[in-house]
C-alpha cells in the first residue's frame, strides 16, 4: 500500500465502514421483519418482499454470506487504518488505530444501523434484499464452505439450520397479536377475539335452560294455541305434548304464516309443518356447533345429558352473539335481565349466563362449572339461601334478594366503582 496516497486510503476506509453499517444493518433489518406482513407484501406482488422472503428461507446461507461480508469489510478496514495509522504515529500508530476502529466500528458500523433498522425494518431490509441476492448468487462457493463447516458443528447438537415446519401462530399468540396489533378498528378487533373465545365455550354457557323454554303444548286448547302463535316474539318455537320431554319437533312460524293471516289454519296445518326436533349432547363446543348448524341448515337444538334428558335449547342466534354481541329482542332477552340502576349497581336475573354477564358489562366472573349466575352462588354458597345474603365474588358484592323455585332468582350486584 506504500504506492497508495493516504488520501486514497481514507476513502477506501470510508467505503468500508459505510458497507460494514449496510451488512449490519441489513441482518438485523431481515430479521427483525415481521413475517406475515412480508407474507402478505409478496402476495401482493412486492418484488423486495418477495427477495426478502426467499433470502429469509435459507436463513443459514443469509448469515454467512452477510457474516462473510461484514467480517471481509471490517477486516480490511482495520488493515487500512493501521496503514494511515503507521503513516501518521509511526509504532504507535498500532494501538491508536486499534483504539480508534474499534470506537468507529462500534458506533457507526454496528450500533447506529443497527437501530435504525430495528426501528424501520421494511425500509431497510426491503432494498438491502435486492444486493444481498446479487451477492449471494456472486459469493456463492464461499458461502457454502462457511455454511458447511458451521453446519458440521450445529449436526451433533440435532440443531437443524432450515426448519420443515412453517412458522404458526397459537391461538394466545394469536390473541396477543390481535390485541396489539392497533391496526382494526376495536368492534371489528373484538368479534375476531370473541372468534378465538369460542372454542373454550360450550353450548352449556349460552342454552336457554330448560326451565326457561317457550314452547307450543299441543295439549292446550286450539284458542290458546292460536293466540300463542299470533302473540309470540319468537320466530321458530318448539312444539311439545305436556312437557318438553315430549317434544314432536320445531315450528317456523314463515311456514304458516299465510294460512294464519287469512284465518285458515287448522290443527293438521300446524301438525304438517313441524320439523323433526334436532337433539345435541351437552358439553358440545360452540366451534364445532355453529359448524353443524351450517352443515344441517337448523337454526335450534335441544341440549340433551347423558341420559337423554333435555336440558335446554340452544340457537344459532345465542352462538352468534357470542362473536358479535347482542344483537336481537328475540329469544334469551327476555329472560336474560340485566338492569343497570339509578345508583350504579344492577339487578342482575339469577338464569342469565356468566359469558352474557361478562361480555354485556366487562366483569370477569369465573367461568367454571356453573354457568349461569344462580349456579355460581350456590357454588360460592354450598348451599340454597333461604333468604337474603351477601357475599363478595371477586372485586363486586353480590346480595341474593329473590328465591324462585329452587333457585337464585334476582341478585343486586354492586360493582367495584373503579374497574366499572
Amino acid at each position: 500500500m506504500e504506492d497508495i496516497s493516504t488520501s486514497s486510503l481514507y476513502l477506501a476506509l470510508l467505503i468500508l465502514i459505510i458497507l460494514s453499517g449496510f451488512f449490519s444493518s441489513s441482518e438485523t433489518g431481515l430479521m427483525a421483519l415481521n413475517k406475515y406482513r412480508l407474507r402478505h407484501l409478496a402476495n401482493q406482488g412486492n418484488r423486495s418482499a418477495k427477495t426478502a422472503q426467499r433470502l429469509l428461507q435459507q436463513p443459514d446461507r443469509l448469515i454467512g454470506l452477510i457474516l462473510l461480508g461484514n467480517n471481509l469489510v471490517n477486516i480490511s478496514a482495520a488493515s487500512i487504518a493501521t496503514v494511515i495509522a503507521i503513516r501518521l504515529y509511526g509504532d504507535n500508530g498500532i494501538w491508536i488505530s486499534t483504539l480508534v476502529m474499534t470506537v468507529v466500528v462500534l458506533i457507526f458500523a454496528e450500533v447506529a444501523p443497527k437501530t435504525v433498522a430495528a426501528l424501520h425494518p421494511e425500509k431497510v431490509a426491503l432494498p438491502a434484499s435486492h444486493v444481498l441476492s446479487i451477492l449471494q448468487r456472486l459469493l456463492l462457493p464461499f458461502v457454502w464452505l462457511v455454511n458447511a463447516f458451521a453446519n458440521l458443528l450445529l449436526k451433533p447438537l440435532g440443531i437443524r439450520t432450515r426448519p420443515d415446519v412453517i412458522e404458526r401462530l397459537n391461538r394466545e399468540e394469536l390473541r396477543t397479536l390481535l390485541k396489539e396489533g392497533g391496526q382494526l378498528p376495536s368492534e371489528h378487533q373484538n368479534m375476531l377475539l370473541n372468534i378465538l373465545d369460542l372454542e373454550q365455550a360450550v353450548v352449556d354457557d349460552v342454552m336457554v335452560p330448560r326451565g326457561d323454554i317457550v314452547g307450543i303444548d299441543l295439549n292446550d286448547g286450539w284458542e290458546d294455541i292460536l293466540q300463542q302463535i299470533t302473540q309470540t316474539v319468537y320466530t321458530r318455537l318448539p312444539v311439545f305434548r305436556e312437557s318438553i320431554d315430549e317434544v314432536e319437533g320445531f315450528l317456523h312460524i314463515r311456514t304458516i304464516i299465510s294460512k294464519l293471516s287469512h284465518h285458515s289454519l287448522e290443527f293438521n296445518d300446524l301438525l304438517s309443518s313441524v320439523r323433526k326436533p334436532y337433539f345435541i349432547p351437552e358439553g358440545t363446543p360452540l366451534t364445532h356447533q355453529l359448524l353443524e348448524f351450517q352443515r344441517r341448515e337448523r337454526r335450534l337444538a335441544l341440549v340433551v345429558d347423558e341420559y337423554g334428558d333435555i336440558q335446554g335449547l340452544v340457537t344459532l342466534d345465542d352462538i352468534l352473539e357470542e362473536i358479535v354481541g347482542e344483537y336481537t329482542t328475540e329469544g334469551r332477552a327476555t329472560v336474560r335481565q340485566l338492569r343497570k340502576l339509578d345508583d350504579g349497581n344492577f339487578l342482575v336475573d339469577g338464569a342469565a349466563s356468566i359469558r352474557a354477564i361478562n361480555r354485556q358489562t366487562g366483569w370477569n366472573l369465573t367461568v367454571g362449572d356453573a354457568h349461569t349466575l344462580s349456579g355460581l352462588l350456590v357454588e360460592a354458597l354450598e348451599m340454597l339461601p333461604d333468604g337474603k345474603v351477601s357475599l363478595k365474588m371477586g372485586d363486586h358484592i353480590m346480595t341474593i334478594i329473590e328465591i324462585r323455585d329452587n333457585m337464585v332468582h334476582k341478585v343486586l350486584v354492586k360493582p367495584n366503582r373503579a374497574k366499572s
